[in-house]
């Protein structure tokens, strides 16, 4: 039972200092330097510590404790500006496509195009209409109550009279973006097609 797991309590070998002895058989010979080579620090292993360096870890790990905090709240934070923003974004999504449908419900007797701006008026019986005469053609003969200009976009949204400028030059940008050719970046490295003759 040369192979069996060693149990029972260890004894020190009286005749050689090194090795240890088992109840059923000996242990590996101890050697602090195996191979020559020192595995750990005697300096470290058999010095009394400071008791100073438990205060130092503790300090250190409460600091690492409280920058891990700093930096998560940080993150936290930036999250939750962008949620806010996303949810402001989908109000306003939300809003103008409520306004949308209501003017697309406005009594009108033409065709309305795309690329055309509508003046939206109130009559005295309650009826909102469109219409293509503007309150300065009208001069001072308007008949009705102005409420306000809409141009009707391509995509079939409204745009307020005084949003017109600032969306025309948005649309503008990305027909200019759209309109350019996708170019590649020129190729600066030698290219390898024939490297046999």
């Amino acid at each position: 039972m040369e192979n069996a797991p060693l149990s029972g309590p260890e004894k020190k070998d009286p005749e050689s200092p090194g090795v240890q002895q088992a109840a059923a058989g000996s242990l590996v010979e101890l050697t602090p330097t195996p191979g020559g080579l020192a595995l750990v620090s005697p300096y470290h292993t058999h010095r009394v510590g400071d008791p100073l360096d438990l205060v130092a870890l503790a300090e250190q790990v409460q600091k690492a404790d409280e920058f891990i905090r700093a930096n998560a709240t940080n993150k936290l934070t930036v999250i939750a500006e962008q949620i806010q923003y996303l949810q402001e974004q989908a109000r306003k999504v939300l809003e103008d496509a409520h306004r949308d449908a209501d003017l697309h419900r406005v009594a009108c007797n033409m065709v309305k195009k795309p690329g055309n701006i509508y003046y939206l008026y109130k009559r005295e019986s309650g009826q909102q209409y469109f219409s293509i005469i503007s309150p300065k053609e009208w001069g001072t003969s308007c008949p009705h109550d102005f409420l306000g200009a809409y141009k009707l976009q391509h995509d079939l949204s409204w745009t307020p009279y005084e949003d017109i400028e600032k969306q025309d030059a948005k649309i503008s940008l990305m027909d200019k973006l759209l309109n350019q050719p996708v170019a590649l970046p020129s190729c600066t490295e030698p290219t390898f097609q024939r490297l046999t003759n």
